[in-house]
């Protein structure tokens, strides 16, 4: 299986990628009018976790009422300013919902099917944590 996207410059540090004849979307170097590069990573890798929890505890019968993710990454100062370091906070309400079941949810997707976490560098340092229906974990989870 193979992807294509096309990225076409927009001016400045401003670029817009997609499929060719299909939606595209904006990036920003600057961060000034769309999202930098490394924001469009942190969204990927945020919602291709997302997918797999919905799905996960959608095939529990207990469906998801709303989901949001607060993605926090940390580059390091040298050059290749890579990642280091990210911090998920799953905020999931639901009727039903099961703590355990949430948070093994989001460590099947982190540790086994997300495509976008298994094409980063492995020495990213992932931590995250659930909230659920309102209700923080006593502690986040460490990956």
């Amino acid at each position: 299986m193979t992807q294509h996207v096309r990225v076409t410059w927009a001016g400045g540090e401003r670029f817009d990628g997609g499929r060719p004849g299909g939606p595209v979307m904006r990036m920003d170097g600057s961060g000034a009018t769309a999202p930098s590069p490394v924001d469009t990573l942190l969204n990927a890798l945020a919602a291709c976790i997302s997918v797999d929890i919905i799905e996960i505890l959608k095939k529990r019968r207990t469906p998801v009422r709303t989901f949001s993710v607060d993605v926090t990454g940390e580059r390091v100062e040298t050059i290749p300013r890579h990642l280091k370091h990210v911090i998920l906070t799953f905020h999931i309400d639901g009727d039903g919902i099961d703590r355990r079941h949430a948070e093994r949810a989001v460590d099947l997707s982190i540790t086994k099917y997300c495509s976008v976490r298994d094409s980063l560098r492995p020495d990213i340092h992932i931590d995250w944590s659930v909230t659920l229906n309102g209700e923080a974990a006593d502690t986040p989870s460490v990956r």
